[in-house]
């Protein structure tokens, strides 16, 4: 019995707007009985057949192609029927309505691939790859969404909860046999092989971490003080003329999002307003947006005009930021931990300076070593070397062709699982009580199980499959 035994839905599988050819989806138990009524054709399982679509009173809707997928071997695990005509959005919803008038209903958001994850045709982790395929932003990301379509992360999930189901079955081993004089938790090598499954677990994470990477992008702000060339360096990356570039002080006044694609890896830059005191309204709300900004920055970008600013006075280098003054406490002269370790120096027009002039690879300020870089907006000179180091920020690596697509859920439930099996690998060493290592290792089992779907709530899957489009 599968999930929706008696339930039929239908909904326009192509996107909105004319074409060559639009695809209405039927799936369920009387997909096949509404086709040959609306159709007056008998369709055979996997065979292309010409079809004439008609109205209650026999009048040709539209023609077509005509196909048919017999449960369990279709997309859905149920009886699938598509019927492939014109592409124009009224032919399309005049079929949709025929078919309804037969007795399917309206697909909500993502209901096909939902029915598919609850017939066992595919996991959550496949579910979630197929919205991501769909809305990749760059090649990369479509490849990798496409690695998880094909099962590659649930793969080392499965792997990796195998390995700590073989470590439960030797601790409760130890349990059930606890009046034995035998210490089945050091004969076993229990210890060992929870160190060996975290080290797997970690590389998971950072293989992960580059999946969320490559769905959702880097966000990189651009900061400084005025006039210092933020506008300029957000051109040259985006390779158009963005942003608005004149010599008069405070040009931008709000933040400006640009999309940008290195090495196939989307990146999100902002353009903000310059950090400096100023009694102009419109410019201190800039200037609070700016700040807003850096609090999301995954990466800050200070630039400064090498030649206002001389390389070693670094107070000076730093005083934009300073000026913001982000959770540094009464200091004035401080700048949060937190903004600093993603912040580097961009020096801008050196084009300006003599050809040998001093550069210093990176500097320490309040204890942290800073990033130095070197470039001219203006003629490209630099620019190079500053993408590589995005690609290095981002986690980038020759190796793409090995990664897969992945959630920021996926990484808070690997998390979560990484606590669990520090605490068990740390009640193990203490001798705690068996039964509280045993626990341990359940909710390292839960956790996994809620990446892949094998245990969830229904409040998690209505989110997930509310925010596929309809017809997917």
């Amino acid at each position: 019995m599968t999930h929706f035994e008696s339930d039929t839905i239908c909904a326009i599988a192509t996107a909105p707007g004319r074409g060559g050819i639009g695809i209405v989806r039927i799936s369920g138990p009387d997909a096949e009985t509404i086709s040959k009524e609306i159709t007056s054709t008998d369709l055979h399982p996997r065979l292309a057949t010409f079809v004439e679509i008609k109205s209650s009173n026999s009048e040709v809707i539209d023609n077509g192609i005509g196909l048919f997928f017999e449960s369990p071997n279709s997309f859905t695990g149920e009886n699938i029927v598509e019927l492939q005509g014109h592409g124009g959005i009224h032919v399309l919803r005049s079929v949709l309505a025929r078919v309804i008038e037969c007795g399917a209903r309206l697909a909500r958001p993502g209901e096909f691939t939902e029915r598919a994850f609850f017939n066992n045709k595919i996991d959550l982790l496949q579910a979630e790859a197929i919205a991501d395929l769909v809305e990749a932003s760059s090649t990369q990301a479509a490849r990798s969404a496409m690695r998880t379509l094909k099962g590659v992360f649930s793969a080392k999930i499965h792997q990796l909860v195998a390995a700590i189901t073989s470590i439960r079955v030797n601790v409760e081993a130890a349990i059930d046999f606890s009046d034995e004089d035998i210490d089945i938790m050091s004969d076993t090598g229990v210890e060992q092989a929870m160190l060996e499954a975290k080290e797997r677990l970690a590389d998971i994470f950072q293989e992960a971490q580059q999946g969320v990477l490559l769905k959702e992008g880097l966000n990189i702000v651009i900061a400084g003080a005025p006039n210092a060339g933020k506008s300029s360096l957000l051109n040259a990356l985006a390779g158009i003329d963005a942003a608005i570039v004149t010599d008069i002080p405070g040009t931008t006044r709000d933040v400006l999002r640009q999309e940008i694609s290195l090495a196939g890896l989307p990146m999100h830059i902002y353009d903000t307003a310059g950090m400096r005191e100023s009694s102009d309204v419109v410019e201190q709300e800039g200037v609070r947006r700016a700040r807003s900004a850096l609090g999301e920055a995954d990466l800050i970008l200070l630039v400064t005009d090498a030649s206002v600013c001389h390389i070693t006075d670094i107070e000076k280098i730093m005083q934009p930021m300073l000026e913001i003054n982000t959770d540094a406490g009464d200091n004035p002269h401080t700048i949060s931990p937190q903004l600093l370790n993603r912040l580097c120096v961009v020096f801008n027009k050196v084009d300006l300076l003599p050809d040998q002039h001093e550069q210093i690879p990176s500097s320490r300020f309040q204890d942290i070593i800073l990033k130095f870089f070197y470039i001219s907006a203006k003629t490209g000179t630099g620019l190079e070397g500053l993408k590589s180091h995005l690609l290095e920020v981002a986690g980038f690596e020759s190796t793409l062709e090995q990664n897969f697509s992945a959630r920021e859920r996926h990484l808070a439930a690997l998390k979560e699982a990484d606590n669990s099996l520090k605490s068990a690998i740390k009640g193990v060493s203490n001798h705690l009580q068996i039964e509280l290592i045993a626990e341990d290792l359940r909710m390292v089992q839960q956790h996994l199980g809620a990446i892949t779907g094998d245990v969830t709530s229904d409040d998690l899957l209505g989110e997930i499959f509310s925010s596929f489009c309809v017809g997917k």
